[in-house]
């Protein structure tokens, strides 16, 4: 599952032989800012760190996930997210934690298509009056398509919403504020282990502007980047990545620096 941490983004088997060079696959569930359709292969856990710097504010998010088949079915997958925010104005400090579960709906990372819904419950643990959290519980759907194109192309689709009921503001005012998102990707496997990728994210996010009532923003980022995988014998791959956020119409003028890694491995047993 993507990390997503752009600001106002709504941020997720049987052992097998190491596989030889000419059967590697493309590297696939490692995206940055959109989500995939492929879940996590049965036995096989997925460690994901995830950095984004703002280099005209200097604020930044980091967030740590970590994405597990559920025993027995991996068409279910259970995963959360850790998230770590810094803004100048009120210094770092944990951000609301997330607990998804996504269910495999159509195909899998062998398919043409696939479809894996999410639903993700947020928890207040980011503190409002700081401006990392909701400052009450929140609920978020997406719903990401992954589509082969050609041998060599692959889109990604993701739209999604999310509803707080009882949101706060920095100065303890309360509302109900929601939020959506749509995004859209393309990768380019230039080799099994190297890929090129670009995602443009498109968000909507209410906000507390007083008692029962909120506002709305936007923002659009256009984030080129590249991926590359580093696979082991004992079943461990290694996929480092970075990219460059740029924003566009709403967000004309925010630049952001993004830097991704994923530690990916069977449990137990070699694949």
């Amino acid at each position: 599952m993507a990390c997503c941490s752009i600001r106002g983004a709504l941020p997720i088997a049987a052992a097998q032989q190491p596989s030889t060079v000419a059967e590697e696959k493309p590297i696939q569930d490692n995206s940055f800012l959109i989500e995939e359709a492929y879940n996590q292969e049965p036995g096989v856990i997925q460690h994901i760190s995830f950095f984004s710097y703002y280099t005209v504010s200097e604020d930044w998010v980091y967030t740590f996930t970590q994405e597990w088949p559920i025993p027995g079915d991996a068409r279910h997958q259970f995963s959360y997210t850790i998230p770590v925010v810094r803004s100048e104005a009120f210094g770092a400090g944990a951000g609301d934690l997330a607990l998804n579960y996504r269910y495999q709906l159509l195909g899998n990372a062998d398919a043409r298509l696939a479809f894996s819904p999410r639903f993700s419950l947020l928890l207040p643990s980011g503190d409002a009056k700081s401006e990392r959290g909701f400052g009450g519980v929140a609920y978020q759907v997406n719903l990401p398509a992954s589509i082969v194109l050609a041998p060599r192309l692959v889109t990604h689709l993701n739209a999604g919403g999310t509803v707080a009921p009882t949101a706060a503001s920095d100065l303890g005012e309360q509302a109900s504020v929601s939020g959506f998102n749509l995004g859209q990707s393309f990768i380019w496997l230039t080799h099994s282990r190297f890929n090129v990728m670009l995602e443009t994210v498109w968000t909507g996010q209410g906000s507390v502007a007083g008692p029962e009532r909120s506002s709305f923003s936007h923002s659009l980022f256009l984030s080129p980047g590249i991926r590359w995988a580093h696979n082991f014998s004992s079943g461990l791959q290694i996929v480092p990545g970075v990219a460059f956020a740029a924003g566009v119409g709403p967000s004309s003028g925010e630049k952001a620096l993004l830097l991704y890694l994923s530690f990916e491995h069977p449990l137990g047993h070699s694949r």
